[in-house]
Formats: structure tokens, sequence, C-alpha cells
């Protein structure tokens, strides 16, 4: 993907979300909301790597990584509004979201849940003889959880060619790691498993994607498994429209993080590379602004689904 391309897509995923939390307030749209404003660089910088045929699992914090794995921006905009034509035609909401034609197979709101989901795929896909690989996004919360460490033994075990993805954002919803862990490093699991890992900042673009480039070829090329830790931020409250509360009570650490926004450090690097200068953003910000607009004017305007269909898609 060209450099500006990625950046418009960076963009176009906050500005997106941001226009959620706007919209939020005129309760239109009637799921929970987990969003994901400051750490959208490790959803696209790992995606971006990935093929079409590749699957992802996400979290309940998931709107990043469905539009960065090719998504359907307007699909997703209509499940949120619970409408006909959402992905998961208005019955899922905001965490359950699926679009199988990308291989995004599910987005999972129970902590750590995607995990196993996500193994046990990669297993199917290696004993069928698939080419393609497994990646799954979770957070720092979900490492507490026991399926990681099942799911890291039985991949080492079988060598399942599946990408780990652990976004740290330092909060499992307002407890920081500090009152949770021993260590800030999840990539300590993997060890303890034999399994590869990196650790990085999860805000720096280019670099997630130079890192998962390798980390894709090692997977190919060996079919065993990978963990990456990508340590971010989010702005926004864990559940909801607003900024967060640490943005008053740990002005701080708050401040820190928004300097080290994924946008402005990718914006900076393009700049250096002479690709980009403020006009030509302007330009851009404006013309993905139009582009979101239509999207939930067209959203609030579709038909509603019909309730005695709520089981069609069901097995028996």
């Amino acid at each position: 993907m060209e450099y500006l391309k990625i950046y418009e897509k960076l963009v176009f995923i906050r500005l997106i979300e941001e226009e959620i939390a706007y919209k939020y307030s005129e309760e239109k749209m009637r799921c929970p909301i987990h969003l994901s404003v400051g750490q959208e660089s490790s959803a696209l910088g790992v995606c971006s790597v990935l093929s079409k045929k590749d699957i992802v699992f996400g979290s309940h914090r998931s709107h990043a990584h469905y539009l960065a794995k090719g998504g359907d921006p307007q699909k997703m905009i209509s499940e949120l509004y619970g409408k006909i034509d959402g992905c998961v035609n208005g019955f899922g909401g905001s965490m359950h979201l699926q679009d199988d034609n990308v291989n995004f197979l599910a987005s999972i709101p129970i902590v750590g849940s995607g995990i196993g989901l996500a193994t046990g795929t990669s297993f199917k896909q290696k004993k069928d003889n698939k080419k393609n690989i497994t990646c799954v996004f979770f957070g720092d919360g979900a490492c507490e959880e026991g399926i990681l460490h099942e799911s890291l033994n039985f991949s080492s075990l079988y060598e399942l060619p599946i990408m780990y993805v652990c976004e740290n954002n330092i909060y499992s919803i307002n407890s920081s790691i500090n009152e949770r862990q021993i260590s800030d490093d999840f990539c300590r699991f993997a060890k303890a498993h034999n399994i590869n890992s990196l650790r990085i900042n999860g805000n720096d673009l280019d670099r997630i994607i130079h890192q998962t480039k390798k980390i894709y070829n090692y997977i190919k090329k060996t079919s065993k498994p990978f963990f990456l830790q990508l340590d971010t931020y989010r702005f926004r409250e864990h559940c909801g429209p607003n900024f967060d509360e640490r943005s008053k009570t740990n002005k701080k650490e708050f401040n820190k993080w928004l300097r080290l926004d994924p946008i402005n450090i990718y914006y900076n690097f393009l700049k250096k590379k002479k690709l980009i200068n403020d006009d030509l953003n302007y330009f851009l910000k404006n013309k993905i602004s139009n582009k979101i607009k239509i999207y939930f004017d067209q959203a609030e305007a579709q038909r509603l689904p019909n309730i005695n269909d709520i089981n069609k898609d069901l097995a028996n």
C-alpha cells in the first residue's frame, strides 16, 4: 500500500470514529460502542500486511480492525444503527462485526474469547493445508484470561500459523497495568511457551508495517505462531463517546500520549519524505469527512430488520 493511501486510511478510521462519537448522543445508535481513537495504527499496521485470504478476529473494540482489514464502512455504520443493510443485518451492533468477503470472521465482545476461536481456526486451516494465516487482536486485559495461555500452549505444540496481537493500551476498563500485573511485558507469556515475540511502539505505523512484514514472512516460512505486543493508548472512555476521565485525573499521562498520537507521527514521517504538506492534508481530511457524512446519511435512511428474521442465520 502506498504511503499516502495508508495515511488516508489512518485518518479515515480516526474521523469515522470521531463522527460516531459526535452522533452517538442522538440516540439512534442503540448499541454500546468501544472506540479505538488513539490506537488506530496497531490495526492498520498489521492488517495492511495481511492478504485478503488471511483471517482476522477482533475484540469488543474492533471498528479499526474491521475497516483496516477491508470491511465495508457503509455496512459497519449501518450495523451501528441496527439497520438491515448492516454487516450482520442490524442484529449485532458494534461488538459483533463480521464480513466473510474480506475474512474478518468476527469481533468478539467477551474478553479473550476471540483468542480461542482464532487458535481453533488456525488449527483447522493447517489441517486443511490452507496457506493463509490467522491473526487475532486482543487487549492487555485479555492476557489475564486463561484462554490466552491455553491457546499459546496449543499453537506452540502444534506449530500453528497464527499471529497473536496484543494491543496494550495500559488499562483494563479503568484499572492500570501496575494495579494488575507485575510487569507490562506480555511477551513473557509467549516466551513461556517457546513462541517468538516482539514488543514495539504501537503508535509508530511505519515501524509496525515494517516489523509485521518480517513476522508475516516468518509465520509463512515456519508455520509457527508469533506474539506481537503493540504499546498504545485510547483517548476515549472504555465504553462510550466521551474523552476518558484520565484526561482530567491523570493529565501528565494523557498529554504524553496525545503527543504520541499515531496520526501526528505518521504525518511527520510523510512530511520528512516530502509526500504531504498542510494544504494536501486539509484537502484529504475534507474529502474523507464528506465521504463519511454520506455513510451516516444513508444508514439513517435505511430500514430496520424484520424481527421475524432474527434466527435466519443460525444453524439448526
